[in-house]
Order: structure tokens, then sequence, then C-alpha cells
């Protein structure tokens, strides 16, 4: 059956473009680099350069084409390719950096923004790869612009990898000192996983997944603007009334998305992979999740009650997108970023809202704590606690969780750190001054929960 739209979604979706800032937050194509292994770095490099060069050397001409044709703004052009640790099993830590370059290379060719994939999964051990791709993080997200890493330190199937949770504190830590003259901004191109998907078109996390096609496309949309102005002319909703109107609202938005994704997986010749129905704000006014749960009657993010406000958006969001498309997968729901949502950045400034609660208001979110900067003094064993305690939330509970920290060099609590862009800025928050050191230094593997045990 064709895909369609009447001429009243369509008049729907002029005033959600025109008047509510929604948006097509990134078409991103996944290409598939596991067949450009070669004997060094040079040479894995260069294949993985000219396979990157022929396949996507049109999306960004696409977006821009659909962009003007459908007048649907699209922010970003993006690239993930397959784990670049099993690319280059094999091959040293240089050989790693000298890959990172020859993505950043072929990304900037492309004229997108991001490449991810620079990527390790060590959930349940490390191979030759995983070790050195991982050592090579720090200084390839030093020396390259474009580039974003991940790593995936545990599942609900595994458990903990709790020897990576232990290693990437530090790796977080050198990465955050040698872009310290840019307040660590390496870091925030850095994500540490529990459950990660294979098919998520947002960075800094995306990565071409083992299971996924040769070359896919797959389509993040986002909508906070539209969600809350459809929340706000409803302030007497019950709760079951607003998840109604929200999932409704969630529905038509995935609608413009699957548009775009089959537009693009037409032009480019390359299968249409899923959209990604993710509430992701930006810095400006009217883009943020925060206004959308302080709408619901919350006088500050932080509140008791944000978590409850969080859960209902999130499962509102969900359930839209699945009525409207057949193909939604990613990460799809809400996202919660401290320095690219200005409610969210009100909330730190006003003390609504601390670190604690953040992780709490993780359990249901999209995905985890999510771009917040904290004293540059912090102790690598300090921030692999953050990463632990988020990744069992993300084990016990079945879902993708991560930590996007940046560990700013040189900045105390109540400093500000400027990223720029979509990146925003973030004030330092306070994290706590306990050690988890003996704990961190235990190391070796946290079980999977027994509800592991399904198959």
């Amino acid at each position: 059956m064709p895909f369609s739209i009447s001429n009243d979604e369509i008049l729907e979706t002029i005033k959600m473009l025109q008047t509510e800032k929604l948006d097509i937050r990134t078409i991103t194509m996944g290409i598939n680099i596991q067949d450009c292994r070669d004997s060094d770095g040079t040479k894995t490099g260069r294949k993985i350069y000219e396979k990157i060069a022929d396949y996507a050397k049109n999306l960004v001409k696409v977006g821009d084409e659909i962009e003007k044709l459908y007048g649907i703004p699209i922010i970003n052009k993006r690239i993930s390719v397959s784990p670049v640790s099993i690319v280059g099993n094999g091959l040293s830590s240089e050989d790693m950096v000298i890959i990172g370059q020859y993505l950043d290379k072929a990304a900037q060719e492309a004229g997108v923004n991001f490449i991810g994939g620079f990527t390790a999964l060590v959930h349940k051990g490390y191979s030759n790869g995983d070790k050195e791709l991982i050592a090579a993080i720090p200084e390839t997200l030093a020396i390259t612009e474009r580039v974003c890493a991940s790593v995936n330190v545990g599942t609900t199937k595994a458990g903990i990898n709790m020897d990576a949770v232990y290693n990437m504190g530090t790796i977080i830590k050198e990465t955050a000192e040698l872009t310290g003259e840019r307040n660590g901004l390496g870091c925030a191109k850095l994500v540490v996983f529990c459950n990660a998907v294979e098919d998520n078109p947002f960075m800094a996390g995306a990565f071409h997944g083992i299971g996924e096609a040769e070359s896919i496309i797959n389509i993040g949309i986002s909508g906070p603007g539209v969600i809350l102005n459809v929340v706000k002319k409803h302030p007497d909703a019950s709760f079951g009334e607003l998840a109604s109107i929200i999932k409704n609202t969630a529905f038509k938005i995935t609608r413009t998305g699957e548009l775009v994704g089959r537009a693009a997986s037409a032009r480019l010749g390359v299968p249409f992979g899923i959209v990604d129905v993710s509430l992701a704000p930006t810095p400006a006014v009217g883009d943020s999740v925060a206004e959308i749960l302080k709408s619901m009657g919350l006088e500050m993010v932080g509140a008791h009650g944000s978590t409850a406000a969080l859960a209902l958006l999130n499962d509102a969001v969900k359930k839209g997108g699945a009525m409207a498309s057949s193909h939604v997968g990613g990460l799809s729901g809400a996202f919660i970023p401290v320095s690219e949502d200005a409610g969210m950045m009100e909330s730190v400034i006003a003390g609504a809202l601390n670190i604690d609660k953040l992780e709490a208001m993780t359990s249901v979110c999209s995905v985890g704590l999510d771009m917040i900067a904290i004293p540059g003094d912090t102790p690598a064993s300090t921030i692999s606690g953050i990463i632990a305690d988020e990744a069992a939330i993300g084990m016990i509970n079945r879902k993708t969780t991560a930590v996007r920290i940046i560990p700013a060099p040189g900045k105390k609590v109540g400093d500000w750190v400027e990223f720029g862009g979509l990146l925003g800025k973030a004030p330092v928050m306070a994290v706590s001054q306990f050690s988890s050191e003996a704990f961190i230094g235990r190391q070796g593997r946290i079980p999977a929960p027994i509800h592991a045990l399904n198959n």
C-alpha cells in the first residue's frame, strides 16, 4: 500500500513547521565498513574513506532537495559506520587514531557535521580491537572535529563489564584534558552505553549495527515545541486525556518523519530503516522537554512528580510513533540533556534539579545522563561510579541508558561551560564528594539479572 498523507495532515504539519519548531533533526546514513579491513591503519582508513565517499556523496544534496520540496527543516545530515573496533581488530591504537582521521576526512568530504561508529561493544569482555580502540579515543576526539565515539559496557543479557566501567572513567578524564582549551569538548562526542541499539540515528551514540543492511537511511525527528503547544492548550486535562493528546500528536510527527525517510531512501537508492521519534531539545526557547513537563503542572523540573511526568510523556510518544509507522526504532522517547535544553538549565540554576534527580528521571526517559558538565577535578573513579549507576538502571529495566558527561578542566560548581551550536552551554553541577574508588576498584563483571534468562 503506497504511503500517503491527507490534506488535513498537510495543513496541520505546515502549522507545526511554521509556529512550533517541528523539524527533522537528522537524516543518518548507516554504512557497513566491515569489508574495508586491511593490514594497517592507513590502508584500512583509505578504504573506509573511499566507501563513505561513494555511498554518501549525494546525502547532503538529497537532504537539501527534500527540505526544499516539502518545506520541512532538516537540521543535520550525518553518517554512522560499523563499530571500528571490529573493523580494526588486530590493529594498534595508533592505527585506530589514523582510521579516526580518515573518518573525519570522509565526513568533511560528504558535508556532514558528525560521523558515528568509533565504537567498541564490550558488555561481556574485550577483544584486542576493543582495547586498542578505547585507548585511541582521547587522542582521536582531540584531533578530529566530526568523529563521535561510543562504548557499550553492559546489557540486560550480559550484565555490566566493570573493567570497562573502570577504564571509561579514566578515558573520559583524558579526553577532557586533551580538549581542555575547548572546555573538554571531546567528551561531548563520547557516550558510554548500556543496552546500546544498532539503529540509533542520533549523535554522539550512533553506529551501524552488525545486524543491519549494507547501507540504510534512519531518520531522527524531533518536536518538543509541537508537544509543548498541545499540552499548554489542555491545562485541565486528566492524565489519561493528556496521554492520548500527546500520543495523537506524536503520531502526526512520526508521519512527517516517515515521509522524509522514504523520500530520501528512494532518491539515494538505499533502504529505509527506521524513524526515531525522540523529543530532542535544543537551547532555543520553546524547544524544551523541560517546558513540556512544567506545562503539565510542575513549578520546576526536579520538583516531586517530575519522574512521573516524564514517564507519561515518554510512553505516550512511543505509543504515538508505533501507531504511525511499522518502522519506529532507535531510542524514541524524550531526551533530557542539560546543556541542550534551556528549561533544564533554568531548573539547575534555580536549585530544583541535581544530578541525583536526573539519574532518577533516566529510569523512564529515552537515554540517560546527557551533556552534563561536572567539576574538572572530579576523580575518574567518581565518573566510573556514575557510569555504573546508569548502566545498572539500564540493565535492570531492560532499556538503553547512557552517560555523556564532561569533567570541564579548571571549572568548579557554579561555573558555566560553553560548547556552542546545538550543544549549547551548561552550568557545572555538583557530584557526590564521597569516594567510589574502592567499589570501582573491584572490577570484574556485575552478573546479569535473573530476567536475562528469558529466551
